[in-house]
C-alpha cells in the first residue's frame, strides 16, 4: 500500500455518489435481516471510505469533516442505516489515532479496518498486572457485524482510586455478540449489544477517558496532524450530521419522483402539483432543509479550522457543536416529516422509501448525543452563565 497517497474530497464524494444506487438495491434487504449486506460493504471499502479518517502513514486520507458530512449525506440519498454506520466507523475510526503508537500499529495494520464502539460506560474494569479484567455490556452498536475492533467505555479507577471511566480498545474476537436489534429505524445499521466477560485488555489499550476528553492523547506521530486538533465531542459531533442532511435531502428526491400523476384523494385536484398545499409543504420541507444543513457544515467547517489553525476550542464553541447538531436532528426530521405526511396513504407500503427515510432520521433524534432538547438545554445553561452539566462537551 502507498501510504504517501491522497484522495481529495471530492473524488470521496463522487465515489459515494456512485454507491447510491447499490445501497438502494439493498436497502430493502438490510432492513429484514437488520444488518448492512456484505455487498455494500465492500464496495464501501473498494471506495476508499473506510479510509478517511485514519492516519496517512498506514494509507489512511485524514479527510475533514466537511469531506465526512458531504460523503455520508450522499450515502444517506441511498440508504440512512449505511450513513448511519459509515459515520459511527469514522468516530472510533478516529479515536484509535489516541492511543499509543504501537497500538495504532496493531489496529490500523488490518486494511480498512472497521472500528465500532460507544461512549457509555456500561462495564468495569478492574486493574490487573499489565492491564485491567473487563466484563460489561454495551448497547446500540451499530456495524458491530462487520466490525475487527469495538472502542469500549468502562468504569475503573484512577491511580487514587477513585472511580474513573477508561477507554479501550477490545477485538471484536474477544467479544459475545447478542443479536438484538429489533428496532423501529435505522434496522440495516445492525446496532447489536455486545458483551466482555472477564476480557483482559493490556495497559497500552487502556486510556483514561476525562484525559481524552481534554484532547491529553498518548499518541506522538499523530500530534502535529490538523486532525487530532479537536476535541473528540467536537469531531463526534462534526461526523454524525451528514446522516440527517442526506435523509432530507433523500426524502425531497423520493417525493418529487412519486409526485407526478398523483392525485389528492378526496378533492377536485386532479394533480397534486398543482394544489397550494403542495406548493406550501415542499416549500416549508425544503427551507428546513436548507436550516439543518446551515448547522450541519457550521459545526463541520469550525472543527477544520480549528484543525489547521491549533486554536483551543473554546467552552461556547463546544456546547454550540452539541446544540447544532441538535438543530440538525430537529430540522431535519421536521423536514421529512412534511414529506411524510404529504405522501398520502400509499406511502405506508414497505416499497416506498419515504416510510423507510422517516423512520431513520426518527431514531437518529433519539439518539443521546443528539437529542435535540438536551442539547439546547446544555447550550442555553452556558449562555446563561452556569457551569455545563455534562461531562460529554
Amino acid at each position: 500500500m502507498d501510504v504517501t497517497q491522497t484522495v481529495p474530497g471530492t473524488e470521496l464524494v463522487r465515489r459515494a455518489t456512485e454507491l447510491v444506487p447499490l445501497l438502494q438495491k439493498h436497502a430493502s434487504w438490510s432492513e429484514e435481516n437488520r444488518r448492512m449486506h456484505d455487498e455494500v460493504v465492500e464496495a464501501m471499502a473498494d471506495a476508499g471510505l473506510f479510509r478517511m479518517r485514519i492516519p496517512k502513514r498506514y494509507g489512511g486520507y485524514e479527510s475533514d469533516t466537511r469531506t465526512l458530512t458531504d460523503v455520508t449525506a450522499q450515502l444517506a440519498r441511498g440508504d440512512g442505516s449505511v450513513a448511519w454506520t459509515a459515520s459511527v466507523w469514522c468516530i472510533p475510526g478516529w479515536m484509535v489515532g489516541m492511543f499509543p503508537d504501537e497500538v495504532q500499529d496493531e489496529v490500523f495494520g488490518t486494511p480498512d479496518v472497521r472500528v465500532c464502539g460507544t461512549l457509555s460506560p456500561t462495564g468495569n474494569a478492574q486493574p490487573r498486572p499489565g492491564g485491567v479484567l473487563l466484563n460489561g455490556q454495551w448497547g446500540f452498536i451499530s456495524g458491530a457485524l462487520h466490525s475487527q475492533w469495538q472502542e469500549i467505555i468502562a468504569m475503573g479507577a484512577a491511580p487514587d482510586g477513585t472511580p474513573m471511566p477508561l477507554m479501550m480498545l477490545v477485538p471484536m474476537s474477544d467479544l459475545e455478540v447478542v443479536d438484538d436489534w429489533h428496532t423501529a429505524g435505522m434496522r440495516g445499521s445492525g446496532s447489536v449489544t455486545t458483551v466482555a466477560r472477564d476480557v483482559f485488555v493490556p495497559q497500552e489499550r487502556v486510556l483514561p477517558l476525562p484525559a481524552v476528553l481534554q484532547g491529553q492523547y498518548a499518541s506522538k506521530l499523530n500530534a502535529e496532524s490538523p486532525m487530532y486538533r479537536a476535541p473528540l465531542l467536537g469531531v463526534a459531533a462534526a461526523s454524525s450530521v451528514g446522516t440527517v442532511i442526506g435523509l432530507a435531502r433523500a426524502a425531497r428526491e423520493v417525493f418529487f419522483e412519486r409526485l407526478p400523476g398523483r392525485k389528492i384523494t378526496y378533492t377536485d385536484y386532479g394533480s397534486q402539483a398543482e394544489a397550494p398545499v403542495t406548493h406550501l409543504q415542499v416549500a416549508e420541507a425544503t427551507l428546513k432543509a436548507d436550516q439543518a444543513e446551515f448547522h450541519g457544515y457550521r459545526v463541520a467547517d469550525l472543527t477544520d479550522s480549528k484543525g489547521r489553525s491549533g486554536e483551543p476550542w473554546t467552552l461556547e464553541e463546544r456546547v454550540r457543536s452539541r446544540a447544532d447538531v441538535g438543530a440538525v436532528c430537529q430540522l431535519g426530521r421536521e423536514a421529512v416529516e412534511v414529506l411524510a405526511l404529504a405522501s398520502g396513504g400509499s406511502s405506508v407500503y414497505s416499497s416506498v422509501p419515504i416510510q423507510r427515510i422517516a423512520r431513520d432520521v426518527h431514531t437518529v433524534n433519539l439518539h443521546a448525543l443528539m437529542t435535540p432538547q438536551t442539547n439546547f438545554e446544555l447550550y442555553g445553561r452556558v449562555l446563561c452563565g452556569l457551569e455545563p452539566n455534562s461531562f460529554y462537551i
